[in-house]
C-alpha cells in the first residue's frame, strides 16, 4: 500500500541563529522520513520560521506569512516573533499553530503517520502543539 509522505516547505528569515534553528527542523523532519517541498505548490504545509528582532523584521514576517497563506494555505509559524501569537493571529487568522522558538519532533511513529508535533525547546512564553491528521 502506497503511503502518502507530507511534503514540508520551510520559509527562513531572521538571523543566523534563526538559520540554525531552521536547518535543525529540516534535519529532524527528513529523519522522521518527511519530504522537504522546493516551493508552495508541492508543500502540504509550510512552516515560516520567523524573525521578531525589529520591526521592519516583524513586518517581513508578516509579509511572509501572508505569503505562505495566500499560495499554500497551511502554515506553521515559528521562530522569536512566535511569541507575539495575537498580533500574527490578528493578521492571519487561518494559521495552523503559531509558536515561539521551537524544535519539531515528527510523529512518524505515532498512530497516524502523518502527525506533526511542535515541542517547545524552552521558556515560558513558548506554545506547543499538535497538529494531527490537518494536512
Amino acid at each position: 500500500m502506497n503511503k502518502h509522505v507530507p511534503k514540508v516547505g520551510l520559509v527562513q528569515l531572521g538571523c543566523p541563529k534563526n538559520l540554525v534553528d531552521s536547518e535543525r527542523i529540516l534535519t529532524q523532519l527528513r529523519a522522521e522520513g518527511y519530504k522537504i517541498a522546493p516551493g508552495y505548490d508541492d508543500a502540504d504545509v509550510v512552516i515560516v520560521n520567523t524573525c521578531g528582532f525589529l520591526d521592519s523584521a516583524k513586518a517581513e514576517s508578516l509579509a511572509a506569512i501572508g505569503e505562505a497563506m495566500q499560495e499554500n494555505g497551511r502554515v506553521i509559524v515559528t521562530g522569536c516573533y512566535g511569541v507575539e501569537k495575537d498580533v500574527i493571529t490578528s493578521a492571519h487568522p487561518g494559521v495552523l499553530a503559531v509558536t515561539g522558538v521551537v524544535f519539531l519532533v515528527v510523529g512518524a511513529r505515532m498512530p497516524r503517520s502523518d502527525a506533526l508535533t511542535v515541542q517547545p525547546m524552552a521558556g515560558p512564553t513558548v506554545m506547543g502543539a499538535v497538529l494531527s491528521g490537518r494536512f
